[in-house]
């Protein structure tokens, strides 16, 4: 397909007003892919823009900038560079740690409702296939890159996936078209180069299609890994639809590759990373643990809970500091480590109204009773009980104290701030979440 139309459909895509931008680093492929965007862009009118992510990581990285600059003026495209600070002490490695950096980039330049234009090609696709193959990956790590895909409600696309690079090299020549080469594409000490240097040459010297027989086959395997997220969400469905809780009764009721299929399907739903293979057995393992126990499977950025029948999938809970309280008003939103309540409270009396109370909120520490319009005193940890507050939630809690005439404090409520709501409150408190007002409820 000619290069010309391979533009104008991913072009297509995109509905007329809205903003285009072209990741361009300044080497062959993204100033390619944009000079046959501002081309596309008269023939079809889009705003078109590009972004330019200086990394520091190297001398070259000022030279990259200029040639941007150089050639978006000549272009008459605008450019936003944005310079970006990589934490190589993360644990992820210098290309992982660059590419989180890079998106936290894209995140802040391009808004939601916006397409990015990504310049990876067919050779990067048959790249990124064999070193997931090599890295044990299964059907979703074999389907390497997407051709298109949503990400924080942007649109990330990559037109030239289908295209090779000799194709491109062809085109830049005939465009007689400047672009700078990265000193680090030399360093085979990295996974990638020495795959694009050394071993993708070989396997195409013996099999001259190589690399499109292998892209073919990532794409084959992004078409089987759509089919088991059908599967996945046909499986969720029948659990109840929250990926965040699902029933471990009829979770393990279903063949261990479906088990492992929703849960790392539930994780992507939920924006979590995915447990590896050993912690995701551990976890399937837990599945029949008695009914009122309570079981906790942990991995690098979530956390998997079982209580009561129920599976939990979550970020790990922050607690808040050993001694912590604070004076509240009872009107104010409550900003916390463990989230933002936005709950107005108040008292019994007009001189109690919310926003003039004499409050104090303290963790929950076990013994505090709480007196209910027709139940009375109740202890909080059967009330606990009863709302069926999952036990790490009880640990979260927190209690409002009101200082009475005399310097006595009474508690009048508990608050989720994990979940931004009450849960009970003191006979004659009224409280109120936005537009909603309830008296007295046991939970809301």
């Amino acid at each position: 397909m000619p290069l010309q139309t391979v533009i104008d459909s991913a072009l297509a895509q995109t509905p007329p007003g809205r903003v285009v931008w072209v990741a361009l680093s300044g080497g062959l492929d993204s100033s390619l892919l944009l000079t046959l965007a501002a081309e596309a862009c008269r023939r079809h009118p889009r705003p078109l823009r590009a972004l330019h992510v200086h990394h520091g990581l190297q001398a070259a990285a000022d030279d990259f900038e200029r040639h941007c600059r150089r050639l978006c003026s000549r272009l008459g495209v605008p450019l936003c560079v944005e310079r970006v600070a990589v934490d190589l002490a993360a644990g992820k490695g210098l290309e992982g740690a660059a590419r989180e950096a890079r998106y936290a980039a894209f995140a802040r330049r391009v808004a939601p409702g916006e397409t990015l234009w990504l310049a990876q090609h067919r050779d990067d696709q048959a790249e990124t296939f064999l070193l997931a193959a090599l890295r044990g990956s299964g059907v979703r790590g074999l389907a390497g890159m997407p051709p298109l895909r949503t990400w924080r409600g942007r649109a990330l696309t990559r037109p030239l996936l289908t295209v090779s690079r000799s194709a491109l090299e062809a085109e830049a020549a005939r465009l007689d078209l400047a672009w700078v080469e990265d000193p680090s594409n030399a360093d085979e000490g990295l996974d990638r180069n020495f795959l694009r240097a050394t071993l993708l040459p070989r396997l195409e010297a013996r099999w001259p299609r190589a690399g499109a027989a292998l892209a073919r086959s990532a794409a084959l395997a992004g078409e089987a890994e759509g089919l088991l997220g059908e599967l996945a969400e046909l499986d969720l469905a029948r659990l109840g639809g929250d990926p965040a809780c699902l029933a471990a009764g009829e979770l393990g009721a279903l063949s261990p590759p479906r088990q492992r299929l929703l849960l790392r399907h539930a994780c992507q739903r939920l924006g979590l990373p995915t447990p590896p293979a050993s912690r995701l057995a551990t976890l399937l393992a837990q599945l029949g643990a008695r009914h009122d126990g309570e079981a906790r499977v942990a991995w690098p950025g979530a956390e998997a809970r079982l209580w009561r029948g129920r599976l939990y999938l979550m970020v790990p809970l922050p607690a808040l500091p050993a001694g912590w309280e604070r004076r509240w008003e009872g009107a104010s939103p409550l900003h916390t480590l463990l989230g933002v309540c936005e709950v107005r409270l108040a008292g019994p009396t007009e001189g109690e109204a919310a926003g003039k109370n004499d409050l104090t909120l303290r963790p929950r520490r076990g013994g505090e009773r709480l007196r209910l319009a027709g139940r009375g005193s109740r202890d909080l940890k059967r009330l606990l009980q009863e709302l069926e507050v999952p036990p790490w939630r009880r640990q979260r809690l927190l209690v409002a104290w009101h200082l009475e005439e005399g310097g006595a404090e009474t508690p009048v409520a508990l608050l989720d701030p994990l979940a931004g709501r009450w849960l009970a409150l003191a006979e004659g408190w009224r409280a109120q979440a936005g537009a909603v007002s309830r008296e007295n409820p046991a939970a809301c």
